[in-house]
C-alpha cells in the first residue's frame, strides 16, 4: 500500500500494522456486544487502562537504531537490516527479546514516527530487526514474488536469534505482505521462531485447500486484475528506485487488450515485473513451487494470533491458515495455540476502527479492540515468559455486522451455525432487481431458467467489497448500495422475503451452487450476497467468481459444450452478519465483475493475450436436479 495515499494522520495509524463446515470441536465460548460487551471485554483486559483500552500503551524506553547492517544469508546474498534497540536494556547488556519484520517497501520508512512499529516494540523493551527482502531496496539479490522468503525467513531468525543482544526467541509481526512472509516462515519450523501475528496475511496460500490463490491474485481461476495492476505498477519492480510510473487514468488502462500487456504499457519505466509471467502461468504448473505459497504438504508449529477483515481479500484465507496450523501442527504448542480475530474493516485497517467505523458507505459501529495491548500481551507471553492468560482466549473472535457486535467461539463456524440451502427460484425473468427471481427454502418445481447476455465490452461494473491495493482512489473497498446496477439486464436478481421477528444471522463459509449454460466454450459466473434494507439499498457482503473451464478442477479445465447444462460452484467465503427484522436477503447472478477481475472473453483461448472476444448467452438453471441453490450457515440456538 501507498501510504503516502492516505495523508500523514492515516499513513502513521497504518503503519504500526506494517502495510504499505463445522470442525466438530466440543468445546466453545460464544458471546455478543459492542465495544463494552462480554466477547470485546475478554480482550479489554489486557489493556493497561481498562478505562481507555484502546490507546497505545506508552513507551517505557527511549529507542535507539543501527541502520543497514549486512546480514548474510546461506547463499551469500546480504540482506540490509535496521535494527532497533531500548535504550537502557540493550546498554545493559540484557538479552532481549526479538521482534522481526521483513518488508518489500523500504524498511527506513519505519525510522520516523514515534508509532512506527519498530519503535513501537522496541519502546517496548524489545529488539526490532527490520529487513528488506531480497532485491529491494538496500538489500542485495534478485527479486521474485515472494520466491525467497521462506529460506531467507529463516537464515534471519537464525541471524536475530543468536546475537549478543537475543534471548533466542524471535516474534513475527506485520500486514499484508508483511504477514504473509510469515506464514511462509511458519512452514519451515525455526526451533527460535516463538511467535507470530500475521496481518491480513490471506494471499500466502497457494494450492492448498485446492484454492490456487498466489498472493491473492487468483480466484476461482480468475485473475484480479485492479488489484494486481496497483501493486505490480507500484511495487512490483524488481529493483527500487527511478522514476515512478506516470499518473494513469486506471480504468480506460484496464479496459485495454491484452492485458498481458498492461505493465509494458503502464508500469514501472524500467518494464522489469513479474506480471507477465503470474498471469499467463498455469495454475497447476510447477514454477509457482518456487513462490513457496502454502501447500496442503506444508507443516506447522509456531504459536499465531492472525488478525483480518471481513472486507478485505483472504479473510476466508485467514481463517483456512488458522485451522491448517492447528490440524497440520507438529506439536500441541503451535496446533494448540492459533487465534483469529476478524474485524469489519479493510484492508490492515483494523486498528483504525472507531466508535464509528464506517467502511464504504456503511457505519458498522464500535468495531475498536485493544490490538496494541493484545500484541503486547502475545509477545510478552511466548517471548518473555509473562503468565498474562492470553492463551485462555476464545479461539476465535469475530465481528458480527449488522448487529454490530463481537462475538467469540473456539470454532469456525461456531456451533449453532446450520447449513441452509436457498433456491434461485423465478419464471423466467429474474433479470433486474425489478423481474420476478425469488430466494426460497422450498425447491422449485418446473421452473424455467432465467437467460442473460455477457458482453465484455460492457462488463458489469465492480463496486466495493472485498478489493485492495488498487492504487485507484475511485476505487475503493467496503460496503455501498448496489442497487443500480441491479437495473441491468445482464445482473440475474433473487430476493427473498422480509425477514421476520429476531433477525436472521449468519456465521460461516458460504457456496453458490449453480446449474449452468452457455453459447461459449468458456465464461465465468459471478455471484453476490447482499442485504436489502427496507429503504431499498442493497448492501453487498461477500461476492465470488468462477471460471466456468475449471469447475472440475485446475489441473484439467474443460471446455462447455452449447446446450449442455454443468454444476458450478462459486465459493463466497466466510462472513458474520444479521440481517434485521424487514430487511431481505438478495443474491445477484453474472457473468463479470471488472475491474476486479478479469474479463473472460468467451472464446475458450487465453483471456490475457487475446484482443478479441465473444458475446455469450448464459443461462441459470432451477428445475429438478438442477436447482441451483445457495448455502447459508445460518446460526440457531447461540443467542
Amino acid at each position: 500500500m501507498d501510504k503516502s495515499r492516505l495523508g500523514p494522520g492515516l499513513a502513521l495509524a497504518v503503519a504500526l500494522a506494517g502495510c504499505t463446515g463445522h470442525d466438530g470441536a466440543p468445546e466453545t465460548r460464544v458471546a455478543a456486544g459492542g465495544g463494552g460487551s462480554d466477547a470485546a471485554a475478554a480482550l479489554d483486559r489486557f489493556a493497561p487502562d481498562p478505562a481507555d483500552p484502546y490507546t497505545a500503551p506508552e513507551a517505557e524506553f527511549e529507542v535507539r537504531v543501527e541502520t543497514d547492517l549486512m546480514v548474510a544469508m546461506r547463499d551469500g546474498v546480504r540482506l540490509a537490516t535496521d535494527l532497533y534497540l531500548p535504550v537502557e536494556p540493550a546498554d545493559r547488556g540484557d538479552r532481549l527479546p526479538v521482534v522481526m519484520i521483513r518488508l518489500p517497501y523500504d524498511k527506513a520508512t519505519y525510522r520516523a514516527g514515534a508509532i512506527s512499529p519498530a519503535r513501537f516494540f522496541a519502546g517496548q523493551g524489545y529488539a526490532v530487526v527490520v529487513q528488506d527482502v531480497r532485491g529491494k531496496y538496500a538489500s542485495e539479490g534478485d527479486y521474485l514474488l515472494s520466491a525467497a522468503d521462506r529460506e531467507d525467513g529463516y537464515d534471519a531468525v537464525e541471524w536475530a536469534s543468536t546475537r549478543p543482544w537475543s534471548n533466542g526467541k524471535v516474534g513475527t509481526f506485520g500486514c499484508s505482505y508483511l504477514g504473509e512472509n510469515q506464514t511462509q516462515l511458519m512452514t519451515q519450523r525455526h526451533p527460535a521462531h516463538a511467535a507470530a501475528i500475521p496481518l491480513a496475511a490471506g494471499g500466502s496460500v497457494g494450492s492448498a485447500g485446492g484454492r490456487y490463490g498466489y498472493f491473492g491474485i487468483f480466484e476461482g481461476g480468475a485473475f484480479g486484475l485492479s488489484a494486481s495492476f496497483g501493486w505490480f505498477r507500484g511495487n512490483g519492480r524488481k529493483r527500487p528506485g527511478g522514476e515512478a510510473p506516470p499518473p494513469v487514468e486506471a480504468f480506460a488502462a484496464l479496459r485495454e487488450l491484452p492485458t498481458v500487456d498492461l505493465m509494458r504499457k503502464y508500469g514501472p519505466p524500467d518494464r522489469d515485473t513479474d506480471w507477465e509471467e503470474v498471469m499467463s502461468t498455469p495454475l497447476t504448473d510447477e514454477w509457482w513451487d518456487r513462490l513457496g505459497y502454502l501447500s496442503d504438504a506444508d507443516r506447522f508449529d509456531t504459536p499465531a494470533l492472525h488478525v483480518n477483515s471481513w472486507y478485505d481479500l483472504g479473510a476466508n484465507e485467514t481463517l483456512q491458515q488458522w485451522r491448517m496450523m492447528r490440524d497440520n501442527a507438529e506439536s500441541d504448542r503451535g496446533g494448540a495455540h492459533q487465534y483469529a480475530i476478524l474485524s469489519p474493516t479493510s484492508h490492515c485497517m483494523s486498528e483504525l476502527a472507531t466508535e464509528h467505523t464506517v467502511v464504504g458507505d456503511v457505519d458498522f459501529g464500535d468495531a475498536r479492540l485493544p490490538y496494541r495491548s493484545l500484541y503486547l500481551a502475545w509477545f510478552g507471553y511466548w517471548l518473555k515468559g509473562v503468565d498474562n492468560g492470553i492463551t485462555d482466549i476464545p479461539k476465535v473472535h469475530y465481528y458480527v455486522m449488522g448487529r454490530n457486535e463481537w462475538a467469540s467461539a473456539d470454532t469456525w463456524p461456531p456451533p449453532g451455525a446450520v447449513t441452509t440451502r436457498l433456491y434461485l427460484r423465478s419464471g423466467g425473468n429474474a433479470n433486474t432487481r425489478l423481474g420476478d427471481g425469488a430466494l426460497s427454502a422450498e425447491a422449485p418445481g418446473d421452473e424455467p431458467a432465467d437467460r442473460f447476455v455477457y458482453d465484455p465490452a460492457d462488463p458489469v461494473p465492480s463496486r466495493g467489497g472485498s478489493v485492495c491495493c488498487t492504487g485507484n482512489p475511485a476505487d475503493q473497498p467496503g460496503a455501498f448500495d448496489q442497487s443500480d446496477i441491479e437495473a441491468r439486464e445482464d445482473v440475474l436478481v433473487y430476493t427473498g422475503d422480509p425477514v421476520g421477528d429476531g433477525g436472521l444471522e449468519i456465521a460461516g463459509p458460504l457456496e453458490a451452487r449453480l446449474y449452468v449454460s452457455s453459447s461459449a466454450p468458456d465464461t465465468d459466473f459471478t455471484v453476490k450476497l447482499l442485504d436489502v434494507h427496507p429503504d431499498g439499498r442493497a448492501i453487498n457482503l461477500v461476492e465470488g467468481i468462477m471460471r466456468a473451464r475449471y469447475r472440475d478442477g485446475y489441473e484439467a479445465p474443460v471446455m462447455m459444450e452449447e446446450g449442455e447444462a454443468y454444476p458450478v460452484r462459486v465459493d463466497l467465503h466466510s462472513v458474520a452478519h444479521w440481517f434485521a427484522p424487514g430487511h431481505r436477503v438478495r443474491i445477484e447472478v453474472s457473468s463479470s465483475n471488472f475491474p476486479r477481475f478479469d474479463r473472460n472473453l468467451n472464446t475458450g483461448g487465453n483471456n490475457y493475450d487475446e484482443t478479441e472476444w465473444e458475446i455469450a448467452e448464459n443461462m441459470i438453471h432451477h428445475a429438478g436436479d438442477r436447482a441451483s441453490h445457495i448455502v447459508l450457515p445460518v446460526v440457531e440456538g447461540i443467542r
